[in-house]
């Protein structure tokens, strides 16, 4: 099971942390990563991150530079951190685990390679 957690209404500009909780599967051992989606489009990987407290890490091209992983395995946490919020970063965030043979980079572009899926947090930013 996945739950996020850290969503809400924030003024473009500022910084966001959202965090993803695992339990009930191996999760120091398993890739997490963020998605987003908004309504009418499908689902866009931008952070992604292996095992170990200093996992490798993903993000896509369209976060770069804003958008990034970490993970404390002690708590059983995955992070994103954001900086720089952009209206355009509107939409409900998941977090996706995977438990077979996922690199940072396969777990964020591939398509059903993500084996648990939390229920998402919604992000907004006023503009």
């Amino acid at each position: 099971r996945l739950v996020e957690s850290g969503g809400g209404l924030v003024p473009a500009g500022e910084s966001l942390r959202l965090s993803c909780a695992g339990s009930g599967f191996n999760f120091d051992g398993a890739p997490v990563g963020w998605f987003r989606q908004v309504p009418g489009k499908g689902r866009e990987g931008v952070s992604c991150i292996t095992t170990g407290d200093n996992g490798e890490t993903y993000s896509a091209d369209s976060v770069k530079g804003r958008f990034t992983s970490s993970r404390d395995n002690a708590k059983n946490e995955v992070y994103l951190h954001i900086t720089d919020l952009k209206p355009e970063d509107t939409a409900v965030y998941y977090c996706a685990a995977c438990l077979n043979l996922c690199d940072a980079q396969r777990l964020c572009l591939a398509s059903g390679v993500q084996d648990y899926w939390g229920q998402g947090t919604q992000v907004t930013v006023s503009s």
